[in-house]
């Protein structure tokens, strides 16, 4: 990534708790090898690595994501004589190539804090939740479970745990906790009114429920993921923002490829003309329904290439010159 981006990028990422992660990956990602065979999440922890062969394609999501997605070795033991050394190594090269670590559970907290580090406006950092489960397919986690998926993911917990404090130390220093209370709650007021404008009904829907199909989010494995529906009447300038922040991830990322590379674009929609309309995400996007495959096999490749480097770089969010306000893309 430095190679081309320019060398005052600032580089940012986002942490979420491992524990509310792995409940996320299993419902999610319930098809891949690690977990198809298991009835719970419970009966897979308990079976860990009887169930989890790391050769096994996809199985990564099932073991220390976080640090597989900053590309280190995710195939630590929770007893592993050098856990410690590998945490230290880890979070030292995390903080070298990033400016700022945030935290999804805190995520208001965290646009705040990216706000004061780039000199933004609220307008700035106002955003929707995408890609985020419905109520019906969260299922809340015993103590019990919560301690075996900390033993389990112990490299992504350690990693959480020494973000989660800097990112509070960070609060104190850029912003401090009577301010950061009271732009918070600005936040959520702004947050508040643009539902009320952009939204029908001013708030997420169930996918069944949607009447855009380019507004539907890719559904994948158990999880019912939620989206939006617009207000109709908009007039054309509210309509395009309002539109930009309720895209999900796999519709917008397609058209900004559309717009990097037209020509490209225009040839895989020839190309895809013919292809069944179940196999496509929409009519708009031309997005197949292989897109998760897609993500996976990215994963994989870049895994990979960086398997063998001693300072392994992260995988970076380069920051561009912003335009809109941001929307908000989770893990279910």
């Amino acid at each position: 990534v430095a190679k081309v981006m320019p060398r005052d990028t600032f580089y940012f990422s986002i942490l979420r708790n491992p524990v509310a992660m792995m409940e996320s990956i299993f419902i999610y990602y319930r098809s891949i090898p690690a977990f198809h065979k298991t009835h719970s999440l419970d009966n897979f922890l308990d079976n860990s690595w009887k169930n989890y062969n790391s050769s096994v394609t996809n199985n990564h999501y099932a073991h220390n994501i976080l640090a597989f997605d900053f590309g280190f070795d995710n195939n630590v033991a929770p007893g592993a004589d050098d856990l410690e050394e590998r945490t230290s190594m880890a979070i030292a090269a995390i903080e070298r190539d990033f400016h700022l670590i945030l935290i999804s559970e805190y995520f208001d907290e965290s646009m705040i804090l990216l706000k004061h580090a780039l000199c933004w406006s609220l307008e700035d950092v106002v955003s929707f939740k995408l890609n985020s489960r419905s109520e019906k397919s969260r299922h809340p986690l015993l103590p019990e479970t919560a301690e075996k998926i900390k033993r389990w993911n112990a490299l992504d917990w350690r990693i959480y745990l020494h973000f989660n404090t800097s990112f509070w130390l960070k609060v104190d220093s850029l912003v401090g906790q009577e301010q950061m209370k009271r732009e918070v709650s600005q936040l959520r007021e702004l947050q508040t009114k643009l539902a009320n404008s952009c939204l029908k009904d001013g708030g997420a829907v169930d996918p069944s429920k949607i009447k855009d199909v380019g507004l539907k989010p890719f559904q994948y494995g158990a999880a019912v993921i939620q989206g939006y529906n617009l207000n109709p009447d908009l007039d054309t300038e509210t309509k395009i923002k309002c539109e930009r922040l309720i895209t999900p991830e796999l519709q917008y990322t397609d058209r900004l490829y559309t717009q990097q590379f037209p020509e490209l674009a225009a040839k895989h929609k020839q190309e895809t003309k013919g292809v069944s309309p179940r196999r496509q995400r929409s009519d708009r996007t031309g997005i197949t329904g292989r897109a998760w495959a897609r993500d996976a096999h990215y994963r994989q490749m870049m895994r990979r290439k960086f398997s063998n480097l001693k300072n392994q770089k992260a995988l970076t969010s380069a920051l561009l010159p912003h335009t809109d306000a941001k929307n908000y893309r989770s893990m279910p």
